[in-house]
Parts: C-alpha cells; sequence; structure tokens
C-alpha cells in the first residue's frame, strides 16, 4: 500500500508542460503526470482537446495556451505565463509533431518544411524555452517523444523519419550541454502506437495486421511482441523518465516499439 501512495504523488508539486497535448501520446503523457501529481500547462495548436482535458481535471491542466511549436515568440511567451503564473517549470515534454508521407521525389516543399518546423524547430523552441531557465536552477527534466523512425528507413517517410532523427540528436547535445547544471535530456521512440496520425496511414480495417506481420514489399519487419502499442505504452516511460527512479539517466533513447526495430 505505502508503494502505491509513493507512485502517485512522486510528481506532487511539480510543474509540467506538454506540448502536442490535446489528443493522442500528447494526452496520455498529461493524463499520467497530473496522475503522478504534477500540474499540467497543456499546450496545442488547436484547443479543443486541451480544453476537454482541462475541464475533465480543474486545476491540475491549464489549457488557455493555443500555440504553435513552430513559432519560437510564442513558445517563449507561453513558458514566461506558465512560470509567471504556476512556478518554475520542472518538467517539459516534447511531444507536438505531423506526419506528411510522400516517396521522396514527390514531397512538396511546403510538406518538408512544415514538417521540420513543428517536429526539429518545434522541439528547439520548446527545449531552449525550458532549458535557460532549468539550467540557471540547476535542475529539471526534458522528454523528446521522437520516433523509431529516427534509427530506421522507411519508405515515404523520409522527411518524418529525418525531422525526428534531427530531434533526437539534438535532444542528446543539449543532455550533455545540461549535464553539469543537473538537467537531465532523454527520448523515447515510439513505434506504431494507435494515434489519429497512426490511423490516417490504414486504408482499410486488415491495416493493423499488416502492421503486427510486417510489409517485406515495403523492407519493413513487423512487432515481435504482436501488438499496437497503446499510447499509455509510451506515456508510462516518458513518467519514468521525468521522474527520481531516472536521476542518473540522461541523453538516452528509450524504444517503445514491441521490438519493431529489432533495436538496429
Amino acid at each position: 500500500m505505502g508503494e502505491t501512495v509513493v507512485e502517485q504523488s512522486e510528481l506532487a508539486g511539480r510543474t509540467a508542460l506538454v506540448t502536442g497535448a490535446g489528443q493522442g501520446i500528447g494526452e496520455a503523457v498529461t493524463r499520467a503526470l497530473v496522475a503522478r501529481g504534477a500540474r499540467v500547462a497543456a499546450v496545442d495548436a488547436t484547443p479543443d482537446g486541451i480544453e476537454k482535458l482541462a475541464a475533465e481535471f480543474g486545476a491540475d491542466v491549464v489549457a488557455h495556451y493555443a500555440a504553435d511549436v513552430s513559432d519560437g515568440k510564442a513558445v517563449e511567451a507561453v513558458v514566461d505565463d506558465v512560470e509567471r503564473t504556476f512556478g518554475p517549470l520542472d518538467i517539459l515534454v516534447n511531444v507536438a509533431g505531423v506526419l506528411r508521407t510522400s516517396p521522396v521525389v514527390d514531397i512538396s516543399d511546403e510538406d518538408w518544411e512544415r514538417t521540420f518546423a513543428v517536429n526539429s524547430t518545434g522541439v528547439f523552441n520548446a527545449s531552449r524555452a525550458a532549458a535557460r531557465r532549468m539550467s540557471e536552477r540547476r535542475g529539471g527534466c526534458i522528454v523528446t517523444v521522437g520516433s523509431n523512425a529516427a534509427g530506421v528507413p522507411r519508405t515515404s517517410m523520409a522527411a518524418y523519419a529525418a525531422s525526428k532523427a534531427a530531434a533526437t540528436m539534438f535532444t542528446k547535445c543539449l543532455g550533455l550541454e545540461l549535464a553539469r547544471s543537473g538537467v537531465r535530456c532523454n527520448v523515447v521512440s515510439p513505434g506504431s502506437t494507435d494515434t489519429a496520425m497512426q490511423r490516417s496511414l490504414w486504408s482499410d480495417e486488415q491495416a493493423p495486421a499488416r502492421v503486427i506481420d510486417g510489409d517485406p514489399a515495403a523492407y519493413r519487419v513487423g512487432i515481435p511482441l504482436g501488438r499496437i502499442a497503446d499510447p499509455s505504452d509510451v506515456a508510462d516511460a516518458v513518467l519514468f523518465l521525468v521522474s527520481d527512479r531516472a536521476r542518473h539517466i540522461t541523453m538516452h533513447d528509450l524504444y517503445v516499439d514491441g521490438g519493431a526495430t529489432l533495436r538496429a
């Protein structure tokens, strides 16, 4: 019984900011942080999802932060407001992301630029704003939700994979720079996860089975554990990395993909 109480309150009194909090993995991370006692500033480009979370959780989720993470000034203003209103930011989780699929020869300039603007520059904007403050206080945690596609080539996913690879290496470099200040920076790299983004890739009801079984024509192995991840699986990994249980872990890339990459 005692251990359960500790788990439920392990983040009590801490302030977290989650980007892309309105749906999918971002929503699951927000719920997980609140369940462990944190107050969450929920950021998303559209307000609907984060407003629903605020209505459900009351003062534990603050949802008046509809912001595009690709806008550095907007992100800086959000972090300023969070710290002014709720106190020092202890945790940042970068989840906001977009997926636009296309063979490389057909990628439009707009799709390439938007993918990097959100998936890479968005991570830079939020992490820089948080890191400036955390390093001065000599403490804090930053977790970037990347993708296993950052480490294994995928057909028709060059923009997404490259942007996630950039975000992953950026987070590791930031972790190295901030290590002496006690700020930890890590990456969680999901594989196929049951989100709206994943479902946008499915053309028929057999698509989930093909994801699990693999697709030799696309040079893609299946998922050895035989299941598509739930967003909560990814959120649990984030929870561990921002907790004191991971106090000696930084610059780590934790794959949560059921073995799909064979950890290549």
